[in-house]
């Protein structure tokens, strides 16, 4: 074989590598599928955290967007859609748990979720086994705190309304805790339900007409993508209202308390990382919040004739004024 002959074999052999080399390089891609909107902080809080382990969208992996906008009978094709694509991992939150975890047990599911061992999600927390991780929000637990941080807040409400949506999971949860708390803390409780814009809408003309004194908002990823909805309806009604989430009382909100949800998809973003860098889910413990954020926005109590108790101030962990 002359010159010419053998670098025109070689030649060759290297071109049929190119594609298989490729191959080899091409881009992890996460399925994000979102039951709601998340809105910018919360999806930059998830990319921090991946940056944390070496990654960056764009530039060393892609990320495919699903979201349910409120509707939760869409969770199951959008997750058997990013099943179908084959993404390498599952990043989903809430009522989509579920869904993810019915469309596949072996693509990694990395997740935010108020209650996972008692939905059956993962064995347990410290080992949670199967294809999931992430992190428990313990919102359901918040519960009756918040039913008595409102009870304190306006005392003068014997009659509470509960907010919830049927479509979500925890809500069986959320209404025996609630009304175990307001048994506990002398209040009539009312339990009113909402899974779209309208019928929040009714649901406060619905306790305006039954004068609650207060309400108490549940968890719900809709809830908390339906904020401005919510804080002006509370306003337009005169209602004192607690939320789980501290983004509620930037806008408006009288008094918010829960975990941190930027901290909470912060970690959700490492966890990601970690197993594209080759961790099993099995072998990540179920994270769960060490802080919980008691809000208030003063300004919203003064709109609504309301004065903070001054042991309530002295608890806060941010005073909006």
């Amino acid at each position: 074989m002359n010159r010419r002959e053998l670098m025109l074999v070689l030649g060759g052999a290297i071109t049929a590598a190119s594609p298989l080399h490729a191959q080899q390089k091409a881009m992890p891609v996460i399925g994000y599928l979102n039951t709601s909107s998340s809105g910018p902080p919360l999806v930059a809080a998830f990319k921090q955290g991946l940056s944390e382990t070496g990654y960056v969208e764009g530039h060393n992996v892609a990320i495919e967007y699903h979201s349910a906008d409120g509707h939760y009978d869409r969770l199951p094709a959008l997750a058997a859609d990013l099943v179908a694509r084959k993404v390498d991992v599952i990043v989903t939150f809430g009522p989509g748990v579920a869904a993810a975890k019915s469309a596949t047990s072996t693509i990694p599911i990395v997740f935010t979720n108020s209650d996972p061992v008692g939905q059956g999600l993962v064995a347990s927390l410290a080992r949670p086994g199967g294809n999931l991780t992430g992190v428990s929000l313990l919102t359901v637990e918040m519960m009756p705190k918040r039913i008595e941080l409102i009870s304190e807040f306006v005392p003068r409400a014997s009659l509470i309304a509960l907010l919830v949506n049927p479509n979500n999971s925890t809500t069986g949860s959320v209404i025996r805790d609630v009304q175990e708390a307001a048994r506990t803390n002398g209040a009539q409780l009312h339990i009113l339900k909402a899974s779209t814009e309208g019928e929040i809408n009714a649901a406060f003309a619905a306790l305006v007409h039954m004068h609650a004194g207060a309400l108490v908002v549940g968890p719900d990823p809709f809830y908390n993508v339906q904020r401005e909805q919510f804080v002006a309806l509370a306003a337009l009604h005169t209602v004192p209202a607690i939320y789980p989430w501290r983004e509620v009382a930037a806008v408006g909100g009288l008094i918010t308390y829960g975990p941190s949800l930027t901290a909470a998809n912060r970690q959700v973003g490492n966890y990601t990382g970690r197993i594209l860098n080759g961790a099993k889910p099995s072998d990540l413990p179920v994270q769960q919040p060490t802080t919980f954020e008691l809000v208030i926005n003063l300004k919203t109590a003064k709109a609504l004739g309301l004065t903070v108790p001054p042991f309530i101030l002295a608890r806060a962990d941010e005073v909006i004024e």
